[in-house]
């Protein structure tokens, strides 16, 4: 998400070497889209839902799958509540007996082609033999990428390795025209990333994702719905678990939306019907609400469970693909030059509010948390979106850190709560 104007730069044929033909293509572009608004022909879709109804949209055939951002949290609160209890039950019929082992969850974070960061810290993870069983996933963008296959573990290390060092630019997207680009719904055609995730989730992954969820796990992904303007959060699970065509189109047509960078990509568009009258929601990147998700902050992790009589160690694992420190560069006194500069700053520091407000509620919960991210050191050149040479890299980087028993980092840069004496006062 934080490269979207980069992105689409090099969609349109404009090397970083090339920062004056580049300002004057991103001008091009936002004149063109301007120009053009009242002439271009944007591709079909059926009715967006109505305002006063989208509460009440639902997947047909496919009932309380997704909750939205900061609305639903009652009826993801319950998801949370059935979720232990299906681990209880499971430890039931598999007479496993002591007290409820440690809860870890994992939230992996948007980052486009730096999710080989993330790649490389979970292989290496394995490769130490210290690696959980993570009881919550969570992902957006190449997070959402990402998520199942660190969801069902090491068996998909290798697919997440292939992906994250092997892509190309052709295996993700088909430029477009730059007029074809302006006149559809993005300036390059995200197909080639369809296919390659339609290969990569099968209805035999499928299974295996619904087989953990009837164990008590939770498989998350966010995506944001461009009609309402609001953030979704889609219980991938619980997706699975329906099974058959639909919900394996489903859950892959998530996992595409939750990378669509709007713009740059097309945005996924996913049926949904009211009273049995049919519309369509338009989801795209989940980034343009937020850079990594755990759980929302109305949920007291710690009290609900132990309203069920439930006590237990939790921990908290963040992986942020990306920086934390700020890039300096020299940006040119061009309105497109200085508004990317805007843009991209915007994106970082949503991203470390984002990490806040994680933080924020873990310590309210007890939760201990565990940030990882690309350090400043890291410095190998990006050519293009999705760089073999950068990923392999990055990859690389966040394998060798984790194999010597990855740095994790116990609070947000300059991040400090009061003590419980000035706050006293």
């Amino acid at each position: 998400m934080s490269r979207l104007f980069a992105a689409m730069v090099s969609l349109a044929g404009v090397g970083d070497a090339q920062p004056n033909l580049k300002s004057t293509v991103l001008g091009l572009i936002a004149a063109s889209i301007l120009v053009l608004q009242g002439c271009a022909t944007a591709p079909a879709r059926l009715s967006a839902v109505p305002r006063e109804l989208t509460t009440k949209a639902e997947v047909p055939g496919m009932p309380g799958v997704r909750y939205v951002a900061g609305i639903d949290s009652p009826q993801l609160m319950q998801a949370a509540f059935e979720s232990l209890e299906r681990e209880q039950e499971y430890r039931a019929r598999e007479e496993q007996k002591g007290p409820m082992p440690a809860a870890v969850y994992a939230a992996i974070s948007g980052g486009g082609d730096n999710g080989a960061f993330a790649a490389g810290i979970l292989n290496a993870w394995t490769e130490t033999g210290t690696r959980p069983v993570f009881k919550l996933v969570t992902g957006i963008s190449t997070g959402a990428l990402i998520a199942p296959f660190a969801f069902l573990g090491p068996k998909y290390d290798a697919t997440l390795k292939e992906v994250y060092t092997t892509l190309s630019p052709k295996d993700v997207m088909k430029p477009r025209s730059f007029l074809g680009g302006v006149l559809s719904d993005g300036m390059a055609d995200n197909a080639p990333l369809l296919r390659l995730t339609r290969k990569s989730v099968t209805e035999d992954l499928l299974k295996e994702i619904a087989a953990e969820y009837a164990k008590g796990r939770m498989l998350l992904v966010a995506t944001a719905d461009l009609d309402a303007r609001r953030g979704i959060i889609w219980d991938m699970g619980k997706i699975a678990s329906y099974g058959g065509p639909s919900a394996l189109d489903l859950f892959v047509k998530v996992m595409v939306a939750s990378a669509s960078v709007p713009g740059g990509f097309p945005p996924m568009m996913i049926d949904v019907e009211v009273d049995g009258k049919p519309y369509q929601e338009m989801h795209v990147d989940g980034g343009i609400v937020a850079q990594v998700f755990a759980y929302p902050s109305v949920i007291r992790v710690k009290e609900e469970a132990a309203s069920m009589g439930v006590s237990r160690e939790r921990k908290l694992y963040v992986i942020r693909n990306a920086r934390l420190d700020t890039e300096w560069a020299q940006v040119e006194r061009s309105t497109m030059s200085i508004a990317a500069r805007a843009v991209t700053s915007l994106i970082q520091s949503q991203g470390i509010g984002d990490l806040y407000r994680i933080y924020a509620t873990a310590q309210r919960d007890g939760v201990d948390f565990n940030l990882g991210f690309i350090p400043a050191s890291f410095n190998a050149p990006h050519k293009e979106e999705f760089d073999n040479e950068y990923m392999r890299a990055l990859y690389d980087t966040g394998y060798q850190m984790a194999l010597k028993g990855y740095p994790w980092v116990k609070a947000p840069p300059g991040f400090t709560l009061p003590s419980t004496a000035a706050a006293a006062k």
